[in-house]
């Protein structure tokens, strides 16, 4: 037999051996940690040696890959120098010609023989190739995970910006384009795929990008009785107001209107002769930096619906509520009460009904007052409104504004933020009122 022949069938042995690795780590990537556990618990053979290998998944994935992709440079090596010797030096082929033809044969092995065939019957088949490899597996990645490990330190060290501890090879984003996989092939819906890619984003997501901000926040002062605590809460349509001392930065408590409603029932008396400070809870607070996902286990662990958000100067930002972060995964959360309101409704006597988030010029134009936003330092009617009133508007709260009294109306959404405001005329006496 030939040194060529020799080198030939060696060549074909590690190319069927890096399928088979390429075969074990597809499989290895695609069985699922809970159905391999329910295997465990019925006694399935092999089914704990797997267990073991799905609990640190990317690990022996590194591994198997490393040892494929060096059994198969190995194997272009071996069949580029057969090219070489044999078409360049016996027979006389030009060296271009030879390597040429190295480079089409090995595309087609790779492709076919270590592409699509492995990762097919791995993806086709892969709780029971996974199970009767699992040992193999193991054994490998004792042997050479120290060696992976280092190459993966010296990639992310050559790397710009910043790598993957574990290895660029179980990211998060190969699941993603899983997910993105299933939804072409139907297997998921689309609202349920921007469902999952928005678990993901959840964790890059920080506190003040959900939070009601600090200017658009109700409150109430510790000294006020019950009853006007209650009338705030009944009119703002929210169930738990932060209590304040001071100014707004000073936030000492949460007052809940059920407690309220609770202590009036009890004693009658109690709604004008006791302040809200002998009913409010501690307040739980959070850096407004903190990311949205942990925020929501922290919420669910202390057993609380709103956390007041803290700058990194110690003053209040905004607060945040479980709802919000969960409208953070699937989308706004509307009730029988929500309503979508047009820019601008011409009423009777010429009146308007506006968008709240109308831009301050253009209101100014529609009813032709002296108002510009850049000046008063607003952008929105709400905003005029709430620079007027020297706090956030509520439902029924008005201000005049040059014969023009702007009263807001109903909550948008579950946070009851001001959908609308209505604007009549009245006689102009000169003056900007405020009532609320």
């Amino acid at each position: 037999m030939t040194t060529d022949a020799i080198l030939i069938g060696i060549t074909v042995v590690l190319v069927l051996l890096s399928g088979g690795l390429i075969m074990m780590e597809t499989a290895i990537a695609r069985v699922s940690r809970s159905l391999v556990e329910e295997l465990v618990d019925d006694g399935v053979r092999g089914a704990a040696r797997l267990l073991v290998i799905v609990t640190d998944r990317p690990r022996y994935v590194n591994v198997l890959l490393f040892l494929s992709t060096t059994l198969t440079v190995t194997a272009t090596a071996l069949v580029s120098y057969v090219a070489i010797v044999g078409l360049e030096m016996d027979r006389g082929w030009p060296i271009g010609w030879a390597i040429a033809a190295v480079v089409a044969v090995m595309v087609v092995v790779t492709y076919v023989v270590l592409g699509v065939a492995p990762r097919t019957l791995g993806r086709q088949h892969a709780m029971s190739i996974a199970l009767r490899t699992a040992g193999i597996a193991r054994i490998l990645t004792v042997v050479l995970s120290p060696l992976a490990s280092l190459l993966i330190l010296v990639g992310n060290a050559l790397t710009p910006g910043k790598g993957y501890r574990e290895g660029p090879f179980a990211s998060q984003t190969e699941l993603r384009e899983l997910v993105d996989m299933a939804e072409a092939d139907s297997l998921i819906e689309d609202d349920e795929r921007q469902m999952i890619h928005s678990v993901f984003e959840l964790g890059d997501t920080f506190a003040r990008e959900v939070m009601v901000p600090r200017t658009e926040m109700v409150y109430i002062e510790r000294t006020k009785s019950l009853r006007q605590a209650m009338s705030l809460g009944l009119r703002s349509g929210f169930s738990r107001i932060p209590v304040i001392g001071d100014n707004a930065d000073d936030i000492v408590g949460i007052v809940y209107l059920k407690d309220i409603v609770r202590r009036v029932f009890d004693r009658r008396d109690a709604e004008q002769n006791e302040t809200v400070e002998t009913l409010m809870r501690p307040a739980f607070f959070v850096p407004d930096s903190k990311p949205a996902d942990e925020l929501l286990k922290d919420m669910q662990a202390a057993r609380v619906h709103l956390a007041i958000a803290v700058d990194e100067y110690g003053g209040t930002a905004g607060l945040v509520t479980i709802e919000d972060i969960l409208e953070e995964i699937v989308g706004e959360i509307d009730d029988e009460y929500d309503t979508a309101a047009p820019e601008v409704a011409p009423l009777d006597d010429g009146a308007f009904r506006v968008s709240s988030r109308m831009h301050v010029d253009d209101f100014a134009d529609l009813v032709s007052v002296d108002v510009e936003g850049e000046e008063e330092g607003v952008d929105t009617v709400l905003g005029l409104m709430a620079k007027r009133l020297g706090r956030v508007p509520i439902p029924g709260a008005t201000v005049d504004i040059d014969g023009w009294r702007l009263t807001a109306e109903r909550g948008l959404d579950r946070r009851n933020r001001i959908a609308t405001v209505l604007a009549v005329r009245v006689p102009d006496d000169g003056q900007d009122d405020v009532d609320e």
